[in-house]
């Protein structure tokens, strides 16, 4: 086998002895990857259809051990370029590098629950699906996404939230401690007893600190079965019901989560073939408590207009989280925009619904996510995660196949970004940020970003792991 040039973090590339690569692979009990292996197509693949890279050497890392050898060649081969994978489900696509080192961490899928406790321990290759499967055999469950096709690792490290959250707070508020690989190839266990300074930039910082090579989260009793489901109108009648909807989910318990989704109604078996193709708005709801509870707390929003479909009622928590996987199954092109809000106005309805009225794509949604409750109950310098001040996030998420359609998908999302962009906070969720908003980067963290950029320096004073919603270290 010949020597192999990698991307350096230094510019230009490095030549890897095809020595070293052989004394790595005896090191690793995963494969090391070069293109043109078996595996190396399937590996480099990911969620976003847009990103298509090609890394000199994909390492899929089996454990810890792997990891901890894995940093410490791109460390001792001169800082090459390295990308860490998990799920896969980022939207910048930062979890494939051309030309550098991926770490593929999809390998470490394991889940072990501790019913007792109330402890789950996650590794970083896990799926959102695989999660609730193992903690719903108990009755239990942790703030988690949407989609069950999304990675445990990314989604936390970023935050995190979803239909548990107005209850439960972010995933970041009940993680309880982590292990992690640093820029020095040490193995550390963060938590709020041991490395807490480490341990609380990971809660919100994203990747900028090292490869956390298992999660340990606290888990809550949910379901099996909750009350949760679509209740899907015309989109003729958004106005007025964005407005009720902004009274409603303002009086709504803890318990209750409702979401909206703007987009053209998919051929799905449970709506009129008449419907399908035009403009729909869907109120998507969970309620996590007592189902007769769930019934009465949901009552107006149903009691809003004559809806095309109703379609809430009890079903199994793990069922849902994988409700929406349909519409974002992998493979097709996908562009995000997203901003965080304090409050719906009346100009900022009227604005979204211009925009939403001129979808690019059939695939093409907005999400308006409300979330309130125990997440905004944290100080905002508990967690790295700042910005507790937010009630709705929504998600500009533009979706097509087609890669001529590349220019209008992203300009439509860009126009309507910036006409909202006056109603919102300016603040931003790490995880909704694409790979051409490192400006947005500052703002997401706040008042907190200046101690993350104190702690890179202290973790990571090379930047070592850049490939993220990079936080530079402090100078």
């Amino acid at each position: 086998m010949a020597d192999i040039q990698v991307r350096s973090c230094r510019g230009g590339s490095v030549a890897v002895a095809a020595t070293d690569l052989d004394a790595l692979r005896s090191r690793m009990r995963g494969p090391v990857l070069l293109p043109g292996d078996t595996g190396y197509d399937e590996a480099r693949r990911i969620w976003n259809g847009m990103i298509d890279r090609w890394p000199a050497l994909i390492l899929r890392c089996a454990g810890a051990a792997d990891v901890v050898q894995a940093v410490r060649f791109a460390r001792r081969q001169g800082e090459l370029l390295l990308s860490i994978r998990g799920g896969g489900h980022n939207i910048a696509g930062s979890a494939v590098c051309d030309g550098g080192v991926m770490l593929d961490l999809s390998p470490m899928s394991s889940v072990r629950i501790d019913p007792a406790r109330r402890r789950a321990r996650v590794e970083p290759g896990v799926l959102l699906g695989d999660f609730d499967k193992e903690a719903q055999a108990f009755g239990l469950a942790t703030p988690l996404g949407i989609n069950s096709t999304t990675g445990v690792a990314g989604l936390t490290l970023g935050g995190g939230f979803g239909w548990l959250s107005r209850k439960h707070g972010l995933s970041v508020d009940n993680l309880l401690s982590a292990d992690l690989v640093t820029a020095g190839g040490d193995l550390l266990h963060a938590s709020a007893e041991e490395n807490p300074e480490l341990f609380w930039a990971i809660r919100g910082g994203g990747g900028n600190f090292g490869v956390v090579t298992s999660f340990e989260f606290h888990l809550h009793s949910v379901g099996p079965d909750v009350l949760a489901g679509l209740i899907v109108h015309p989109f003729a009648r958004g106005g007025q019901l964005l407005r009720a909807y902004r009274e409603i989910v303002a009086r709504a318990p803890d318990e209750l989560t409702c979401w909206v989704v703007l987009r053209k109604a998919p051929p799905l078996p449970f709506l009129p073939a008449s419907v399908h193709g035009t403009d729909i708005l869907v109120f998507a709801l969970c309620h996590v408590g007592d189902l007769d509870a769930g019934r009465q707390a949901v009552a107006p929003l149903r009691a809003l207009g004559t809806p095309i479909a109703d379609l809430v009622g009890p079903q199994p928590f793990v069922g849902f989280q994988a409700a929406f996987d349909p519409l974002l199954a992998p493979g097709a092109r996908n562009y995000w925009k997203s901003h965080d809000f304090a409050a719906l106005s009346d100009e900022a309805i009227d604005t979204i619904l211009a925009h939403a009225g001129r979808l690019p794509s059939p695939q093409s949604e907005i999400f308006i996510a409300h979330l309130g409750g125990a997440t905004r109950r944290v100080p905002i310098d508990a967690t790295a995660y700042a910005r507790r001040d937010t009630e709705f996030v929504m998600n500009l998420h533009t979706r097509w196949d087609d890669p001529a359609q590349d220019r209008d998908c992203i300009a439509w999302a860009r126009e309507f970004f910036a006409a909202t962009a006056p109603f919102a906070t300016g603040g931003a969720y790490v995880n909704f940020l694409t790979q051409d908003e490192a400006e947005r980067v500052e703002a997401a963290y706040g008042s907190n970003h200046a101690r993350l950029a104190r702690l890179k320096a202290r973790y990571d004073p090379d930047n070592l792991f850049r490939l993220n919603q990079n936080i530079l270290p402090a100078a």
